[in-house]
C-alpha cells in the first residue's frame, strides 16, 4: 500500500490578504503550463473558503499525480513551480508531499 503524502502535514490557517491573491493571479499570468494556470486557478477560485495549508497541499498533490509519469526534469519543473506558489502563500515546508529533496 503506497503512503498518503498528506499523512504528515501539519496543517496551519493561511492569511490570504489582497497581496496573496494578486501574487496567485501573477504567478498565473506567468505559469509555464496549462496544468500549472488549472492549479492557480483552484488556488484562486477556494483560497479563500479553504485558508489552509493542507487544502493547499491537497491541490498540490492533486497536480503532482497529473505529472506523475513525466521525465525527470519535468517533475522537478513542476517541483519548482509549486515551490514558488508556496512562497506566493507563505508556505514553508510542504511536510514531505514535494519529496524528499524539497521543501
Amino acid at each position: 500500500m503506497a503512503r498518503d503524502p498528506l499523512a504528515h502535514v501539519v496543517d496551519a490557517p493561511l492569511f490570504i490578504v489582497p497581496r496573496v491573491l494578486d501574487g496567485l493571479r501573477a504567478y498565473r499570468a506567468r505559469a509555464p503550463s496549462g496544468l500549472l494556470v488549472a492549479l492557480a486557478d483552484t488556488l484562486l477560485a477556494g483560497i479563500e473558503a479553504h485558508p489552509t495549508k493542507f487544502w493547499v497541499l491537497r491541490q498540490f498533490q492533486k497536480t503532482l499525480e497529473q505529472v506523475a509519469d513525466e521525465d525527470a526534469p519535468a517533475c522537478a519543473q513542476i517541483h519548482g513551480e509549486l515551490e514558488q506558489l508556496m512562497d506566493v502563500l507563505g508556505i514553508r515546508s510542504s511536510d514531505g508531499v514535494l519529496g524528499s529533496t524539497h521543501r
